[in-house]
């Protein structure tokens, strides 16, 4: 169950937890101690009460009468105690309706009789007040008046500081235990990406308690297993790629010489670049993600020398390009995407038709779009088509392929943190439009900067040249 306004990471979702329970059971400790501190406060507080209504009856009945108010005088100044003869009309409030008043009012009514009155406030005047008789027998009374800091807690502001101290320094140190886990957990995090990436990792240090130790320890076993799964395919793949090609070659040319009718060579040649293409695919497929390092390229470059062969060979393309653009590509991938682009683009639209290639360069990415005049793709059918084995049985169906020509890109195109994206051509075609990031990837950065650190502090780093606003067209043919 997720809540909205709940934080998303580790760290402060246990953080939070970790502080709602301190606090609920700071929380209750108060109460309980509160519960079992009140009755021995009560008893407290109605042994000083009855000892002051005593005290101050045995003070006026022996005292002299002419002196009576300057003993009331100074029972006011030295200890704040006031004393009124009571009136059956005085207006009085009750105490407050609080567990340690009720337990105040029986402690008090056990040691000064079961006729004493208390109040909150006589007349106009706030504090404690205690009603008492001068005699046993005597019907007139009195009001003996305490000052309210006297019963209530006098030392509330200081509970509540330590009892918030003692909260911080819990939660100080919640906060270093989670911080701890947290920061384990991102250095593995940190590394994973760079496995995904096809970048080789650094070992994660196997220290620290024994349950982040065990785990670095399979991270590490799980790194080294999948580099020696990835050596030994790129071995077998080298291999299987120079078995499987030279068959086709030597059909092909025993084919082209065999004299036999034209159209039956041009059948079998068909066939036999069919099965290259299919080999072809399987094995770009198979190669997974490159350990080619990413770095900045000259976006606009790299087109033009990948399109140059296709103008060569009669193809009509038409280059959209900014004058410069520098992206963090991965070159080798990079030739391979737009080129299958390209291959797409020329079989399904034919070797006449015009095949529009542009880039676009906005803050954070660059659109590079290869546009044709072919059959299209419905949009319902676009994201089926990025996946591996998938044809379609409408007008783009190739039969020659194995379906793998897509998912290659869609491959590449992740590799380059970004995306392929298939959209109607207005007018008829199709667009594929590969979204590249224009940030450099975190782990090709941090081993950039890594390898740069030796460096002498006055040398600088190349800046990207930003693409200029009006782009050039070159339409070739």
């Amino acid at each position: 169950m997720s809540f909205p306004l709940f934080p998303r990471t580790l760290l402060w979702r246990t953080f939070i937890t970790f502080a709602i329970t301190m606090v609920l059971a700071l929380g209750a400790w108060l109460q309980i101690f509160r519960y079992f501190q009140e009755p021995a406060r009560a008893r407290d507080l109605a042994q000083m009460v009855a000892s002051v209504v005593n005290l101050t009856r045995t003070a006026l009945l022996n005292a002299d009468p002419t002196r009576r108010a300057d003993l009331l005088f100074e029972l006011l100044m030295q200890e704040g105690i006031r004393i009124y003869p009571a009136e059956p009309t005085d207006a009085t409030d009750p105490l407050p309706d609080t567990r340690l008043m009720h337990l105040l009012t029986l402690a008090l009514r056990e040691q000064l009789g079961e006729n004493v009155m208390l109040a909150s406030r006589w007349k106009t005047i706030d504090g404690f007040w205690v009603s008492f008789h001068l005699t046993p027998g005597d019907s007139d009374y009195y009001w003996v008046m305490l000052p309210s800091e006297r019963i209530q807690h006098a030392n509330v502001f200081v509970w509540l500081l330590w009892s918030a101290g003692a909260l911080l320094v819990a939660l100080l140190g919640a906060m270093l235990s989670v911080s701890y886990i947290s920061s384990s957990l991102t250095r593995l995090t940190l590394i994973a990406r760079m496995i995904g990436q096809g970048e080789t990792p650094p070992e994660v240090p196997e220290d620290g308690p024994h349950e982040i130790a065990t785990l670095a320890h399979a991270f590490n076993q799980m790194a080294n297993n999948l580099r020696r799964t990835e050596a030994d395919r790129t071995l077998i793949l080298a291999g299987v790629s120079h078995d499987l090609r030279t068959p086709p070659a030597r059909l092909r040319l025993g084919v082209e010489m065999s004299g036999a009718p034209e159209e039956d060579v041009t059948a079998m040649v068909a066939d036999i670049e069919s099965m290259d293409l299919i080999i072809g695919q399987f094995l770009d497929f198979g190669r997974g993600k490159s350990q080619e390092p990413c770095k900045l390229t000259d976006a606009v470059e790299l087109i033009r020398n990948i399109t140059d062969p296709y103008r060569l060979r009669g193809s009509l393309i038409a280059l959209h390009l900014p004058e410069r653009c520098e992206l963090p590509l991965r070159p080798l991938l990079f030739t391979r995407a737009l080129a299958n682009l390209i291959d797409n683009a020329l079989r399904y639209a034919g070797p006449k038709s015009l095949i529009d290639i542009s880039l676009h360069v906005l803050p954070t990415e660059a659109l590079l779009t290869v546009a044709d005049r072919g059959p299209g793709i419905p949009e319902t059918e676009t994201g089926r088509m990025l996946q591996p084995f998938t044809r379609m049985e409408e007008a783009r169906s190739n039969t020659r392929g194995a379906g793998l020509g897509l998912a290659i890109i869609d491959h590449i195109a992740r590799a380059h943190n970004g995306r392929i994206e298939l959209l109607p051509r207005e007018g008829g075609g199709l667009r594929a439009v590969l979204h590249l990031s224009r940030k450099m990837p975190r782990a090709s950065a941090a081993a950039k900067s890594k390898a740069a650190a030796p460096a002498k502090a006055g040398k600088t780093k190349t800046a990207s040249v930003p693409a200029k606003a009006g782009a050039q067209t070159d339409k070739t043919a």
